[in-house]
């Protein structure tokens, strides 16, 4: 699915120099930081990176580092000087912080308006109740007593999540009983975590819903995708999502671009779904930056996110974003228990020898177990065959071990 609103050749009022190309400030120095830094090449952009430390992924690639904390304001007034915008690797840049740069001429996208959607959950749910998104019913928790009587009122277990800073099945818990979940809340607040309840869902799947739009309100979408979650984390993007009728696509596509124009966000933005046994969606998470369930379209669309979110964020006209095979599937590499004795060189041979086809992103991270150290995708005609190929090729890129017993030393 490819939609865009009209636009002329040239949004906004931006002018050009043809002897300067423009330079993106990021916050953050993670993957997302590193991929975007590939595609600012392909582009003859410069991509300035705040990272907290020189070893981090994107620091280790691109030339023009900030080291600092995103909690620094002098920081970030450092790492957006002379940019032309300044966007997000993570979401978690004090709101305060963005006031004041926006105040003082900086171009930050998305803005701080709309960036405390993906920052605050509370703020997210109240907002889209409003706007009459389907949600999971929710409250907030200031003592145990809102949590247990949450949970007694909308069954056990519920789920409790932080407010601010979760992510990858951090800061989520489901309490099955109400002394579980008194024991988890005192203890979240006593650490000055902000807690609020939702209703435990039971859901079909999770879907993800990935557009771009930019300040000139141009915005696309990509296709609908199934995302495969393990342990809390992302494990596989299977894309487009298989078996998902196409009225349902076409809703929950038309659904992200409502949300970006009305919460006004810029760049890329992922709304993850839940959809349930009798075809309901309901929103779960909203991403206001590129996203894991979007890392397939680097290989499998037409442009790749990335390079979407420069685009979107520096106003250019966006690129196609049409899949290029009937099936991408992305499977996240994630550190084994052990880091196996093979070095990642010697199994990435082994890997191409076996799978030419395999395109792998590996994002310069240290082995440890479960961290998300790259990502494999894999084009294809069906669903079956291609994400079993490429769960084949993530588990051996972390584990160096073939799923199929396969001997590359063999006959």
């Amino acid at each position: 699915m490819n939609q865009h609103t009209e636009s002329p050749d040239v949004p906004g009022s931006r002018s050009f120099d043809a002897a300067v190309m423009p330079t993106v400030a990021m916050i953050g120095g993670g993957q997302l930081a590193r991929m975007t830094h590939q595609a600012a090449i392909a582009l003859g952009q410069r991509l300035r990176v705040l990272a907290e430390r020189p070893d981090d992924p994107a620091a280790q690639v691109t030339p023009d580092i900030v080291l600092g904390s995103h909690t620094d304001l002098a920081a970030l007034r450092k790492a957006a000087v002379g940019s032309h915008a300044l966007t997000f690797d993570h979401e978690h840049v004090p709101t305060e912080h963005l006031r004041a740069l926006v105040a003082e001429g900086v171009s930050v996208q998305p803005p701080p308006e709309a960036l405390i959607f993906a920052q605050d959950k509370l703020a997210m749910r109240t907002r889209l109740r409003e706007l009459g998104v389907p949600v999971p019913d929710f409250t907030s928790v200031e003592s145990a007593r809102d949590a247990v009587a949450f949970g007694d009122e909308h069954g056990w277990p519920c789920v409790v999540k932080a407010v601010r800073g979760g992510y990858d099945g951090r800061g989520v818990w489901m309490p099955g009983s109400a002394a579980e979940a008194e024991r988890i809340v005192n203890d979240q607040l006593a650490h000055g975590v902000e807690l609020l309840a939702e209703q435990r869902v039971d859901l079909k799947r999770e879907l993800s819903a990935m557009v771009a739009r930019s300040p000139f309100g141009q915005a696309a979408a990509w296709p609908v995708v199934e995302t495969v979650q393990r342990e809390g984390q992302c494990a596989v993007v299977i894309a487009p999502a298989p078996e998902l009728p196409e009225r349902a696509a076409a809703a929950a596509s038309a659904l992200a671009l409502r949300l970006a124009a009305e919460l006004g966000t810029t760049g890329a933005m992922a709304v993850e779904l839940f959809e349930t046994h009798t075809g309901e969606l309901l929103v779960n998470e909203l991403a206001m930056r590129p996203h894991n369930s979007g890392h397939w379209s680097m290989d499998g669309a037409v442009t790749g996110q990335f390079e979407q979110h420069l685009r979107a964020v520096l106003d250019y006209p966006l690129g196609g974003t049409a899949a290029l095979a009937p099936v991408t599937v992305m499977a996240n590499i994630l550190g084994a228990p052990e880091a196996p004795a093979m070095s990642m060189d010697e199994r990435l041979h082994h890997l191409f020898a076996r799978m030419p086809e395999a395109r792998v992103h590996l994002y310069g991270k240290g082995e440890r177990p479960n961290r998300k150290i790259g990502h494999i995708n894999i084009l294809g005609d069906e669903v079956a065959v291609v994400r079993e190929k490429a769960e084949r090729a993530a588990r051996w890129m972390s584990h160096a071990e073939w799923t199929d017993g396969w001997d590359p030393h063999g006959e």
